[in-house]
């Protein structure tokens, strides 16, 4: 990177600061979305291919997929195993994205990490997108420190998606399988998952919980075992709340009992304990605030879901928000009854919905959340903040909310 673009990005001279990296990734050309092989393959080449040094359970799917993941690495980590755990988008700070046995990589590893595997694409004219200098400087990081197994969530579809690039893995899985991101994975669900399947690999075991038969078909033509399991464990020791998270704690635990019989249960019983995935149907009790970051017809049913069997005979007030592109309309039709009390917040986003958006789909009462807005947690009312994770760390930023 030249001088030159240093200066116009703002980036200091000397040794470059967590902020110079962030400037770096939200940069023009940077910030966007590209899926494809190529371009991660060529700088993880240049880094002499850390990805083949690791062993990897690779995560997809629509939803539930962050919630697999920190269970997984949660197990995985209280059994003295040193975890790296990689998934997005961040709620608050991009170290959040990279972690090893449940501590995020440092400002100044993260910072240098960015530098150094930006100017290598630069000098070698490959056009990085923000989340492959992220993926490459995932690897990079965990095959430096030497960890014993990284659990891989996918950022977008699987097949094209950057973390793809692992030619072999200890197992896949894949969880439930929705409408999101159409206009890049496809129309149909059946397109979707075939997206999600590309992650399956030869000779490599896959855990799913839908028999779908596109997964027995990828599976088969690569001689890849698949396991169809069904969601018939007990949840009570897991932290994370909400019917859901059966499912996806079966997906955790057949991985687990697949590749690590030798983990007692007692270990696993103290993991889930522990296990920590923010603003995922999360209950603060001193506000009577629930924080849930469903941003999909599929994930704001499964919230209402939740709502009706946990809080049945309870006011409630909803904050909500989420990207354009998404199928709002579905969304708030399934989300809000009309004895809800329904504020919308447009966020700092390019891509946010507007008010004036909202409103035309919105037959319901309704009102914009304003940074002046008040809101009395103590009227008895439950507040459900929920919709896009950019949204929610905006809030949490704008209103203090020490949770």
């Amino acid at each position: 990177m030249s001088r030159e673009e240093k200066s116009r990005l703002g980036i200091s001279a000397k040794q470059p600061s967590y902020q110079d990296a962030v400037n770096l990734l939200i940069s023009s050309g940077k910030f966007r979305i590209s899926l494809g092989l190529e371009r991660i393959e060529k700088i993880l080449a240049l880094l002499d291919n850390p990805q083949n040094n690791l062993d990897c359970i690779h995560v997809a799917g629509t939803n539930g997929k962050g919630s697999v993941c920190a269970i997984l690495s949660s197990i995985l980590t209280t059994a003295g195993k040193k975890v790296g755990l990689y998934t997005s988008p961040h709620l608050f700070r991009y170290t959040e994205r990279i972690q090893i046995s449940g501590e995020q990589i440092s400002d100044e590893d993260f910072a240098n990490y960015v530098f150094k595997i930006s100017e290598l694409a630069d000098k070698n004219n490959v056009d990085l997108t923000e989340f492959e200098i992220l993926t490459a400087v995932m690897f990079k990081y965990f095959a430096d420190n030497g960890v014993s197994v990284v659990v891989l969530e996918t950022g977008l579809g699987g097949r094209y998606d950057a973390t793809n690039v692992i030619k072999k893995n200890l197992c896949s899985i894949i969880t439930h399988i929705d409408f999101d991101h159409t206009e890049r994975l496809g129309d149909t669900l059946d397109k979707i998952a075939y997206e999600k399947a590309g992650i399956i690999k030869p000779n490599c075991p896959c855990i799913v919980f839908e028999g779908k038969e596109i997964y027995y078909d990828v599976a088969s033509s690569v001689g890849a075992p698949l396991q169809l399991i069904l969601p018939m464990v007990s949840a009570d020791k897991l932290s994370l709340k909400g019917l859901h998270q059966q499912e996806n704690l079966s997906l955790a635990l057949a991985a687990i009992e697949l590749l690590f019989p030798e983990i007692l249960q007692s270990t696993i019983d103290s993991a889930l304990e522990k296990v920590k995935h923010p603003f995922r149907f999360q209950y603060f009790a001193e506000k009577n605030l629930i924080i849930d970051g469903a941003h999909n017809p599929n994930g704001i049913n499964l919230l209402r879901q939740n709502l009706d069997f946990y809080y049945q005979n309870v006011q409630k007030r909803f904050i909500f928000g989420c990207l354009n592109n998404k199928d709002y309309k579905q969304m708030i039709e399934c989300l809000f009854n009309y004895e809800d009390e329904i504020y919308f917040y447009e966020f700092a986003h390019s891509g946010a919905l507007t008010y004036d958006e909202f409103s035309k789909v919105c037959s319901l009462p309704h009102n914009q959340l304003s940074r002046n807005t008040q809101i009395d947690y103590n009227d008895g009312k439950l507040t459900v903040i929920c919709g896009s994770l950019y949204m929610i760390g905006e809030l949490v930023k704008l209103f203090d909310l020490a949770l």
